[in-house]
This record gives C-alpha cells, structure tokens and sequence, in this order.
C-alpha cells in the first residue's frame, strides 16, 4: 500500500482542536505536536506525532472512536514518542463511501502511518477493535514491536467475550435492511448510541466519551456510518480468521502489558485473562474503571504503560 506525508502543521497548546466539539476534555494541558495527512492508497489520513524519546508508543482507536480517547493520557506520557491517528473512516480522516472498511485493511494504514513518519521501533496499545490489528500486525512484524500493550481490546474467541448490541446488531446479516434503515435515520441513530452508552459500565467520563465523540461523527456530513457498517459487517469474518491464528500468540516473545477496566461487561476481566493465557510474556492489570480505562484513570495507565518492559531492538 501506498503511502506519502504532506507538509505537517506544527500546533502548539494553545490551539484549538478542529474537532474541539469532540473532545473528551479540554481541561488536561496538551503537548505540542506534528500534524499530517498521510496518503494511503486514494485517501488521507490524519495523524499527529509527539516528538520524545525510545519507541514511538502507538495508541490505536477502535469502532465507533477517533483519536481523541486518548486525550487525556498523552499528557501523562510525558517525554515518550507518541503517534495517534484516525483510520479512515473516523475521525478527520477521509472518509469514502465506497472503501473497503475491514480490519486487514486498517493493517495497511497503520503501516502506511509508521512508514510515512519513518518509524522502526513501536509500542503498540490497541483499544477495543483496534486489537485485532495491532496484534495480526505484531505477529508479522515481530522484530519491529518493542511491547504491545492491550486497553479493553479482543482477538479471538474468547469464553466471556460480549459484543456490545448495538454491534452485535449490526453484524448480523440477518438484519442488514433494518440496521441500514436505522442509520439513515438520526433519531433513531442516536437512541440507540445514548442507550449503549449506558451499558458499558464506564465511569461518567467514559459514557461521556462515547456520546459527545461518537453521536458528532455519526451526525456530521460526511458520515461514519459507511465505516461503522462496513466494519461490524466483516466482524465475524475476522473473529474466526484471528481464532485460527490464536495459537501463534504463544511464540510471541515481546513484553505484552495487558490494563484493562474491570467494569466493562463486554471487553470484560474474563477477556483480559484469556489474553494473559494466550501470551506466555504477559503482564495482567485490571483497574476499577470501564471500557475506556485511559480516560477513567488516565494517570494509572500511564503510569503502568511507561513501566512497560521493552524488548532491545532485533
């Protein structure tokens, strides 16, 4: 795949975000960071790069999120290289109507984000659907992972893994003409985001997270919802392709730190212990947050992400 950087637009602290309205905070000082729009294939990805020190530490989003859940770690970071970016489809990255929005596909743009920024060494740190990416990237880039470090994510079956129903409904084939009547109507489209919110268990920044980022993107022209259904369509796909690949986790050798919100009811504890069994490195955290641990507890994630041991460069 394809990739190319354009000129970055250095943003210093004081500016505001174009998605301000989207931000779970505006209260955490930022750092100052890089801004690209990364060419993969056709479309632009928007990135930012935080300049430091040791292996980039790559925080990755999931469906339906952008970058902005990691707004309130960054700051915590500290002195570490760090990259964010939306796949495309979220967030201000492009967002064709006729693009296929698989996992495998988002494995090509976060190579075409690490190419074009000129990155060898990684953290990797997925968060919910963006797991099965990072991880189908680590496994065929092993040399290049310094650690993987796993946010309420999944691969694989798992025996308690839940998807949530919002999801779950629009996975399933059997009801495509309903979900894709649902979407093309906003009211009912953000009935059903506001009660999801009230499921997953998080704390009152965490469901805010999921309406004030998700209900704008989904609201906005153009919107997310091609991705979001193009995404929850290939889901299943991509569960039994992981499955079939879950034994090589065991001959994965670099340090896996796995930090999951323990009040999260569908990327639950019992997930979070299948990863620590399926990764003879792993390390197990579980802290009293929900779904979104990195803006429930931001500092605690930061603080056990930057203990994170890391494997020498191969």
């Amino acid at each position: 795949m394809q990739s190319s950087q354009e000129t970055p637009a250095f943003h210093t602290p004081q500016h505001a975000s174009p998605l301000q309205e989207e931000r779970p905070t505006s209260i955490v000082q930022e750092r100052s960071y890089s801004e690209h729009r990364i060419l993969c294939g056709a479309y632009r990805i928007s990135a930012r790069h935080y300049a430091g020190k040791g292996p980039a530490v790559v925080l990755m989003h999931g469906f339906p999120d952008n970058l902005h859940i990691y707004d309130r770690l960054i700051p915590y970071l500290r002195e570490r290289q760090v990259i964010t970016f939306d796949f495309l489809g979220w967030g201000t990255s492009e967002k064709p109507t006729d693009y296929p929005y698989t996992s495998k596909q988002q494995e090509g743009e976060l190579q075409a984000v690490l190419d074009a920024l000129g990155v060898e060494q990684v953290v990797l740190v997925p968060h919910d659907a963006s797991g099965p990416v990072a991880i189908n990237w680590a496994l065929d880039h092993q040399e290049r992972v310094a650690a993987l470090v796993l946010l309420n994510t999944y691969y694989a079956d798992a025996p308690t893994l839940r998807f949530p129903e919002f999801i779950a409904l629009f996975a399933d084939p059997a009801y495509a003409a309903l979900t894709r009547a649902m979407a093309q109507t906003p009211e009912v489209a953000r009935w059903l985001l506001t009660w999801q919110g009230a499921q997953f268990g998080a704390g009152e920044q965490g469901q805010g997270t999921l309406l004030s980022l998700v209900v704008a993107q989904f609201a906005g022209t153009p919107s997310t919802f091609p991705a979001f259904i193009s995404l929850t369509s290939d889901l299943e796909a991509t569960l039994r392709a992981d499955t079939q690949r879950l034994p090589l986790l065991k001959s994965f050798d670099r340090p896996v730190r796995i930090i999951f919100g323990a009040g999260d009811p569908y990327l639950n504890p019992g997930v979070a212990q299948h990863f620590h069994e399926a990764f003879p490195t792993s390390e197990l955290f579980l802290l009293h947050a929900g779904h979104w641990p990195q803006l429930d507890d931001a500092e605690e994630v930061a603080r056990l992400l930057l203990a994170t041991p890391l494997a020498p460069h191969a």
